[in-house]
């Protein structure tokens, strides 16, 4: 790393310079400036009451007598330590740090100062580095949106998580390009002149928005694409702009895709997709057996799918990261694995749950059927369980609609009690 660090000095040096008259007045100087002392103890009248200019002098000096003393000696060394802390102390200088609030709102970004020192991070105001070893900076507890605390009052755009919050839904035209003439050859968001040809910007296309970018606003991040994967299931990852990553970042656990509506012919062609809603389908005929057993709900059962709580509230909706996981193998593999601790529960360790099983009315035979089983079938008018081979063999109504129509002839006021039962169900 020295050598490195003497071959990046020498280059910025000029020849004239390594005389034998500069090397002499080179010594004299930096020895002037204290160089083999120890400056950030804060003795009286250390150079930390030295000036920019004078600082930028030292750091001069220092680079000349670190090229003139022998290659890898212990003095070479330590004079790089100080060539080091002399430029620390310039930054220092150029971007004091200031008593700066530990929250801020703006644009209802709701920024928090960070306190780690030795994460690198970009501005995604300026676009460059933001050296916390010296620098005060802030992250948007809502969008992760990173900036200097010098740029704060730069910002000029709002919170992407107020967009999710108000506007919860994708855009599911691919790429919907609109062009650059219809933009006045300007930046979408921040209206810099761009061009195709990189001048006086460079134009980058998002793929998400299909707009145009200037290279601030756009730093050729990748993510997937919501529209590509419901009109042609494809997961490559494209580029977008910045404020379209955190957007989509921030939308990719919700779910608001409903595929039967946008796109109904998928489920023909991607066999996953019908194995997945089949899974739902039978959790959400399990979930009135958990909120009725003690036992389940002291497990916390359902809290298994906290991660995917629309799971077992309905089985249509679905996010993007649902339909990554489908396309990957991780939620087949994962859902299977639920299902199946939840189908132990209530056919073989709780009792109250087995009670609540059925027996096929039809053959009279075999073991308690239950309407999450892959042989049965479920009557739509009394949600009565029969073997499905049974069910559609049988040439007569449903056993229990039968019972319950004869009794509603018999007794109207049974029938009242019993249309209550069923709203109540």
């Amino acid at each position: 790393m020295l050598t490195v660090l003497l071959v990046c000095l020498s280059s910025e040096l000029r020849p004239e310079l390594f005389s034998s008259a500069s090397r002499s007045q080179s010594l004299d100087r930096a020895m002037d400036l204290g160089l083999a002392e120890d400056h950030f103890s804060r003795p009286v009248d250390s150079f930390v009451a030295l000036d920019i200019e004078q600082l930028k002098m030292a750091i001069e000096e220092c680079k000349r007598l670190i090229l003139e003393l022998p290659e890898h000696s212990e003095r070479q060394k330590d004079t790089v330590v100080k060539l080091i802390h002399l430029r620390l102390k310039l930054q220092e200088l150029k971007d004091p740090e200031e008593d700066e609030p530990n929250l801020r709102v703006l644009l209802e970004h709701r920024f928090s100062k960070e306190k780690s020192k030795s994460v690198k991070q970009t501005c995604d105001k300026c676009s460059t580095i933001i050296w916390g070893l010296i620098q005060t900076w802030y992250t948007c507890a809502g969008c992760y949106y990173r900036c200097h605390s010098k740029c704060l009052n730069l910002i000029n755009k709002p919170c992407v998580r107020s967009k999710v919050s108000h506007q919860s839904e994708y855009e599911l035209s691919i790429c919907p390009e609109i062009g650059l003439d219809r933009q006045d050859y300007r930046c979408a968001e921040c209206r810099t002149p761009v061009s195709l040809r990189g001048v006086p910007s460079e134009a980058r296309q998002c793929d998400y928005t299909g707009q145009y970018y200037c290279s601030t606003c756009h730093w050729n991040d990748t993510a997937v694409i919501p529209a590509r994967v419901i009109h042609n299931w494809e997961f490559e990852p494209r580029k977008v702009c910045r404020s379209s990553m955190r957007y989509l970042a921030l939308m990719i656990p919700r779910p608001v895709l409903k595929l039967r509506e946008v796109n109904p012919l998928l489920f023909n062609f991607v066999e996953e997709l019908v194995e997945i809603r089949k899974l739902r389908q039978d959790i959400l005929l399990m979930k009135p057996y958990f909120i009725t057993c003690k036992e389940a709900m002291e497990a916390r059962l359902l809290l298994q799918l906290h991660d995917r709580q629309h799971f077992v509230e309905n089985n249509d909706m679905y996010s993007l990261q649902d339909l990554i996981d489908i396309s990957s193998g991780r939620l087949s593999c994962s859902l299977t694995e639920i299902h199946t601790t939840f189908a132990k529960h209530i056919k073989l360790d709780c009792d109250r749950c087995q009670a609540k099983g059925f027996v096929c009315e039809l053959c009279k035979e075999g073991d308690i059927l239950f309407p999450f089983d892959s042989h049965t079938s479920v009557c739509h008018d009394c949600s009565a369980v029969f073997h499905r081979d049974c069910f559609y063999d049988n040439s007569t109504t449903c056993p229990k609609c039968a019972r319950m129509t004869e009794r509603k002839h018999d007794d109207p006021r049974e029938h009242v009690v019993c249309m209550l039962c069923l709203r109540q169900l």
